[in-house]
């Protein structure tokens, strides 16, 4: 004889059918969180989206939302600002993190894009001003030893399955690792190896931690700026390239929401 059902099996089968509920309505509000100012802006304006005036986020905290109407949809740009002591883009992880928290508690988005620049890997076939979707990422500098911890440390998350955008708007994909320095150690090397990454950046992975604990679909949206595994210095290419990549990965991402607007999640 089966037991009837708990209070917990209950609630889990709730959350389960709502989930895929959801993942068959129409997209109606999107947060597109992106790291730096640069990144942001061509976004801001291809969107015509503007400044909110009275923040929905805690008081004292640097983060930046701009939204508006495009193509029906809801869009949102989450910016976490600038240092508020040091006046630089608050890029990495914990930002990341903190600004995805708070927008999808505020917004209850439908859908997160995750989108900025990244260094590539000539090795694995990338090129200055290759948009990529992630479909897999993970973390390359949560080094623990330890059985089991070593995975958590990894954090190894599955992108959004969209398989009919990526036919459509024939862009590259492969695994984004991520970490909070812009070089690469050799202990890094190793674990973005590992990992099997052909992008790496300072903000992915910790988006999909937080969507995937909150069961909100992202799509991570990477144009390279620089050659991790060539001659030139990351930094040195970075800037160099930062401009006119940002251009290509407005452009992609516009590509992105136009394709997003009047489908579901299930029909990406």
């Amino acid at each position: 004889m089966t037991p009837p059902p708990t209070e917990d099996d209950i609630s889990s089968s709730n959350q389960q059918q709502e989930s895929s509920n959801d993942q068959h309505h129409p997209i109606s509000t999107i947060v597109i969180i992106i790291a730096m100012q640069t990144e942001a802006l061509p976004l801001v304006n291809a969107f015509e989206l503007t400044e909110d005036a009275n923040s929905l986020f805690p008081k004292g905290t640097p983060w930046v939302r701009y939204h508006g109407t495009y193509k029906g949809l809801n869009v949102n740009i989450i910016w976490p600002g600038k240092d508020v002591v040091l006046g630089v883009d608050s890029v990495g992880t914990v930002s990341a993190s903190l600004v995805t928290y708070a927008a999808i508690q505020a917004l209850k988005p439908d859908l997160i894009i995750n989108a900025g620049t990244a260094g590539g890997f000539k090795a694995k076939g990338a090129c200055i001003g290759d948009v990529y979707l992630a479909c897999e990422v993970a973390f390359h500098d949560r080094r623990i030893p330890i059985p089991v911890f070593d995975l958590y440390g990894v954090g190894l998350k599955q992108g959004c399955s969209t398989p009919n955008l990526v036919k459509e708007l024939e862009f590259k994909v492969g695994k984004l690792s991520t970490g909070d320095s812009l070089d690469m150690t050799p202990q890094d090397e190793a674990s973005i190896l590992a990992n099997d990454a052909v992008i790496k950046d300072m903000e992915g992975a910790a988006v999909g931690y937080v969507t995937d604990l909150l069961k909100v679909p992202a799509i991570f949206v990477k144009a390279v700026t620089d050659i991790v595994d060539g001659d030139r210095p990351t930094s040195e290419e970075f800037l160099q390239n930062l401009s006119a990549v940002t251009v290509a990965l407005g452009k992609a991402v516009t590509r992105v929401v136009d394709y997003i607007s009047g489908k579901s999640v299930s029909e990406l």
